[in-house]
């Protein structure tokens, strides 16, 4: 059997395809690992609310799941595109840590946070993973000016709206969901803090205007036409974006986060600065509260990517 030998021209053309599919797989090994996880995106949501007065407007972010290792100026940026949206208050939920435990270097980041109204938190599983939970966690938060609110309410007025945080903490307890919810006053503009999206949504009811959570990261590696590859357990059915949770279809919104965890990897999946606007609600959006997953009512979002 005659085997052609390889010609002059065959040679420089397999090393030429094989330079390039090796050059490609070292730009999309970057972009995944370098590039997309820092390729900060802005949510914007406007949100109307009965309980807000025609002439008021509450400006809230929600940033989540850190998952800080070493910062490299990537969370002094968060921290400078949240400074200029000038937000009346912020709420964390959850997962500030990693397997190196780097407390300082979170308590840095989050005393670069400024909110007129207070930084409020809860806790997540990689808290507990680290053995740094709890009243420990509560009093180093502290020294950064931020409240953890561990299965707590916080009251407070936002230009003079009454307003509660309602921190459940991980993973979302039912007693503890039931008697925050039962303590909540149909007066007041009701967010509940939870660090998992999937919990008892059966126990919710009209008091509680939004629901925010983190802990899926989007799926973090998001491959077209496809489910995520991987959700972390008690997400359930909850991704990223609104969704209606409970018979009473109680608005949750679910945030991709900030960091990584596993793998330090993004695809597709940008990390996310989430920014309401919490405004009366107006004569057409009557159903707003009830649909919250239309992004026509009560959402209107345009994605920015922080440069």
């Amino acid at each position: 059997m005659h085997l052609a030998k390889p010609t002059i021209k065959s040679l420089p053309r397999r090393r030429f395809l094989l330079s390039g599919a090796v050059i490609l797989g070292g730009l999309l090994a970057a972009d995944v690992t370098l590039r997309q996880p820092q390729a900060l995106s802005i949510e914007k949501h406007i949100v109307p609310v009965a309980k807000i007065p025609k002439s008021k407007e509450i400006r809230l972010i929600q940033l989540s799941d850190l998952h800080l290792r070493t910062s490299r100026g990537y969370f002094e940026r968060v921290a400078q595109v949240v400074s200029r949206l000038s937000p009346d208050a912020i709420v964390l939920t959850g997962d500030y840590l990693e397997q190196s435990r780097n407390l300082e270097g979170v308590l840095k980041f989050l005393r670069l946070l400024h909110a007129p109204a207070g930084i409020f938190a809860v806790q997540g599983n990689w808290e507990y993973w680290a053995r740094l939970e709890g009243e420990n966690l509560r009093r180093q938060f502290s020294r950064a000016g931020v409240t953890l609110l561990i299965n707590e309410r916080r009251d407070l007025k936002i230009h003079g709206v009454p307003l509660s945080i309602l921190g459940v903490d991980y993973p979302s307890p039912a007693d503890q969901v039931s008697r925050l919810v039962q303590g909540a006053s149909h007066r007041r503009l009701n967010l509940m803090l939870s660090h998992v999206p999937a919990f008892n949504h059966e126990l919710l009811d009209k008091r509680i205007d939004l629901v925010l959570a983190g802990h899926t990261h989007g799926g973090q590696v998001r491959l077209p036409l496809l489910p995520p590859l991987y959700l972390p357990r008690f997400s359930g059915a909850f991704v990223a974006g609104f969704y209606q949770a409970g018979l009473v279809k109680v608005p949750l919104y679910v945030n991709r986060g900030l960091g990584t965890s596993m793998l330090p990897v993004r695809f597709m999946c940008p990390p996310e600065i989430t920014f309401f606007r919490f405004v009366h609600q107006l004569p057409g959006h009557a159903a707003s509260q009830d649909n919250p997953a239309d992004t026509s009512t009560p959402s209107s979002t345009a994605k920015n990517p922080a440069r």
